[in-house]
């Protein structure tokens, strides 16, 4: 039997009939002038919208939302480096409103507002939590996630992040398709394959490219205000993911945008 699959990448409403619905889209931005209006408002409508729709289509079997880690580490507890985050928890809304960063508190409400809507109106629903991803990509632009990464092999001084939870953008959409055909599959799944400092990032990039002009050490400005911890890969794994390795993905990304002309070399 095959499967009818919709991918909603707008918050867009309407019948949606299918057996299957992926919501992926949300503002990715990290500094608005008017947070609520950029950033929050169009995850948390947009995500509502789409399952709104859901609802009102008895052939939408389950719909799998593309959530973050941000709306699991930033709970406001105190961690340190021996603390694994895993997927009981949950980003606190006041905390990432008093460090103001906006684009992890639209994921945190946005995830919220869609798991009472679910509940409320029987819809079969189940989240993805992706770190940063990077890999092989398809578009002809860059997300913030590869761009990080273009910085890195640039020699940019600075990166905009001082720790990593990777994810390889292949393991990202082998989730999404499990958490479909696994019946059980059920509630949150925090997807991570490494949690490491930019330093070990910059020692597998220095390793895989001797000879490009990386920096010795980029200037930490980290705009995720967070600190290094492990993130369980128990749930993921679970589910049939098998990871693949942050070198693989690392090497992939750099050959991926030189042969997209981001890089000449």
């Amino acid at each position: 039997m095959s499967t009818k699959v919709a991918v909603c990448v707008t918050g867009a409403t309407g019948f949606i009939a299918s057996w299957l619905v992926f919501h992926t889209a949300s503002p990715v931005s990290f500094s608005a002038a008017d947070p609520q209006a950029e950033i929050i408002d169009p995850a948390v409508k947009g995500t509502l919208n789409v399952l709104k729709s859901c609802a009102k289509s008895p052939s939408v079997k389950r719909v799998i939302v593309t959530s973050s880690t941000a709306s699991i580490f930033y709970t406001g507890k105190p961690v340190n480096k021996d603390s694994v985050a895993d997927e009981t928890w949950f980003s606190d809304p006041e905390h990432c409103k008093d460090l103001k960063i906006w684009y992890q508190l639209s994921k945190t409400l946005a995830e919220i507002a869609a798991w009472d809507f679910a509940k409320e109106n029987g819809v079969d629903m189940v989240t993805i939590h992706p770190g940063l991803v990077i890999g092989p990509f398809l578009q002809p632009s860059l997300s913030f996630s590869v761009e990080v990464i273009l910085n890195l092999v640039n020699g940019n001084k600075s990166s905009p992040l001082s720790h990593f939870s990777v994810v390889d953008v292949r393991d990202v959409a082998e989730a999404h398709i499990k958490a479909f055909e696994t019946p059980s599959a059920s509630g949150r799944y925090c997807l991570v394959e490494s949690s490491v400092p930019l330093s070990q990032v910059l020692g597998i990039l220095h390793k895989l490219y001797p000879t490009l002009p990386l920096s010795d050490k980029c200037g930490e400005v980290d705009i995720m205000n967070l600190p290094g911890f492990g993130v369980s890969k128990e749930k993921a794994e679970g589910l049939g993911i098998k990871f693949i390795p942050l070198e693989e993905s690392l090497k992939d990304t750099v050959e991926c945008l030189k042969e997209k002309e981001f890089l000449l070399f």
